[in-house]
């Protein structure tokens, strides 16, 4: 699947509990500004696009890289804004194929306040 804001907001919101579901299971991710549970038999079954679009990432990001390098593919195309970033990290969390690489409470020592991340091979 292509890496676009538009693919992964609509995956984030496929995987969301719809209303009068369970939530007693779920899967939690936790991004820059946003903190969601997700279905956890929804994202199970995206987990695979979600993976293919993390792979879209510069290679920089199976290392680790800056949250604020994260808005342009491999191939330097801009795929989106920082929010779009975010939503990426959240459904990226949650579904294991992104693993951020310091806690919160370090973010603030990195550049820009910002978490450093990898993608999960």
């Amino acid at each position: 699947m292509e890496l676009t804001a538009d693919n992964v907001e609509q995956i984030l919101k496929y995987c969301l509990f719809n209303q009068g579901e369970d939530t007693t299971i779920h899967k939690i991710g936790e991004g820059v500004h946003l903190k969601a549970g997700f279905h956890p038999g929804r994202l199970e079954e995206k987990t695979p696009d979600i993976k293919s679009m993390c792979g879209q990432l510069p290679a920089t990001f199976l290392e680790g890289w800056s949250f604020l390098n994260a808005c342009m593919t491999k191939d330097e195309v801009q795929w989106g804004e920082h929010s779009d970033v975010d939503n990426l990290l959240v459904i990226g969390i949650a579904s294991g194929c992104i693993e951020l690489l310091s806690p919160r409470e370090l973010w603030q020592a990195m550049p820009g306040g910002m978490p450093y991340f990898k993608v999960v091979p």
